[in-house]
């Protein structure tokens, strides 16, 4: 019988299987731990992101907003947000997850829930750009810190429940936003201040339970026995002892990292594309603001259960690369698909596909920097491919509403975005190649 020692148990010779118990037991109970608390936590992150749209129904009239005005500011978000991710990320790595993953949360919270005190359009500019500067590293910093508590064969699992927040923050957002909206007058404020006030003050108490919660590393984790820490500990450490050593600047001129980017570019313009257009492609439909409401979930309430349940696939089979391709081309598809016939049912059918795809993307996606990269190179580097990649971002949605205003029909904005996820999908096959991964 094969048996292995640990550090700190040089007295207590394990077989595997028993290497295997501990191991699995530390894995199941750190998700436990720290998934559902950064999982809520990333809730109200997407939610502060989006809430904009719905606060703008009444705020754009009552401050005197003009449209440009109105996509001046939310644009502008994106602006402290890329500008300080690397460096947020590199402050993280400095200064230990648990106290900046907080602080984080903590301000934007903060900026956040001040936008109900804006007055004009020049105030509202300088709370956005504020509010992007304090969220900057969040995402980015959160999979690095799961790359530190859990082995790679665990890291799409473990990704897709932290993931999974983002598509059922679209489940249930519009209807939370709606009814706060309703709120109009209470207290003297207006629908759209309570919005930023209830939607953004949540960020500041997760961030105080971060604090409370979280642990920087699992040597620090009081929830494992010693045997669990050590098996855990032994695991992580032959993983990054096996991957060559970075700086930062070697990390983000690694080809691996500026093709990931590439991918991570092409996918933002079908993702957020479809995002914030699908209300209006669904509206274009003939459909009631209360039938929009209520179908535009229907795909991600779906996508949700099909991309935990892929994820669990793709642990098992190990073949991320090539998954990522599949997600990116079902993606495509079924976008295609939703434009090719004019009929409610075809192309409700067609936008599900493609929103199961598209969730299904990013398990698969950020599982990977962290199988490259080890350190300061992680964590800069993941903040670098995110900062970059979201540009994208800004891409899709102008994009088809400029194909929309020059064709007067969605379906060159949709085609247009299902090419950039084939894009995406041929650059994981040439980074399939460069890695050889089965």
């Amino acid at each position: 019988m094969t048996t292995t020692v640990f550090p700190g148990t040089a007295d207590a010779m394990l077989p595997d299987a028993a290497q295997e118990a501990l191991l699995a037991s530390a894995v199941r109970k750190n998700a436990w731990r720290l998934v559902p608390i950064l999982a809520v936590a990333y809730f109200f992150n997407y939610i502060d992101r989006t809430n904009v749209g719905f606060a703008a129904l009444a705020m754009n009239r009552d401050l005197g907003l003009s449209n440009s005005e109105f996509g001046a500011a939310a644009g502008l978000f994106f602006v402290g947000y890329c500008l300080l991710e690397v460096p947020s990320n590199l402050a993280l790595y400095r200064f230990g997850a648990r106290r900046w993953l907080a602080r984080i949360m903590i301000s934007w919270g903060i900026l956040s829930a001040a936008c109900a005190l804006v007055q004009s359009a020049h105030g509202f500019y300088a709370l956005r750009i504020a509010t992007g500067a304090a969220e900057a590293g969040f995402f980015p910093g959160v999979l690095y810190y799961l790359s530190s508590w859990f082995p790679a064969r665990n890291r799409v699992q473990i990704l897709s429940w932290f993931l999974v927040s983002i598509p059922l923050s679209s489940v249930v957002g519009g209807p939370i936003s709606v009814w706060i909206l309703s709120l109009d007058g209470i207290g003297g404020l207006k629908g759209w201040q309570w919005l930023f006030i209830m939607e953004g003050l949540p960020a500041c108490l997760m961030g105080l339970l971060t604090l409370a919660k979280l642990r920087d590393t699992p040597a620090d984790a009081d929830w494992l026995s010693a045997a669990e820490r050590d098996v855990l500990t032994e695991t992580l450490s032959r993983e990054t002892a096996a991957r060559p050593r970075h700086n930062l600047l070697a990390a983000i001129t690694d080809i691996r990292v500026i093709i990931l980017t590439g991918i991570l570019f092409s996918y933002w313009i079908g993702i957020n594309g479809i995002a914030i257009w699908l209300p209006l492609i669904l509206k274009n439909h003939q459909l009631t603001d209360i039938q929009v409401g209520f179908l535009s979930s229907v795909p991600y309430l779906i996508a949700s259960i099909a991309m935990i349940i892929w994820a669990r696939f793709m642990d098992r089979t190990g073949q991320y690369l090539l998954n990522l391709i599949l997600a990116c081309l079902v993606a495509a598809a079924g976008l295609a698909f939703s434009v090719l016939n004019e009929a409610l049912a075809p192309a409700m059918f067609g936008l599900t596909v493609a929103v199961i795809g598209l969730s299904s993307v990013r398990p698969a996606f950020y599982s990977l920097p962290s199988r490259y990269l080890t350190g300061i190179a992680a964590a800069g580097g993941l903040a670098f491919i995110n900062s970059v990649g979201s540009l994208g971002g800004y891409v899709g949605p102008w994009m088809v509403g400029m194909l929309k205003d020059s064709t007067g029909s969605f379906a060159p904005g949709t085609f247009a975005m299902s090419a950039m996820l084939v894009v995406a999908a041929l650059l994981t096959g040439i980074l399939k190649a460069i890695v050889r991964e089965a």
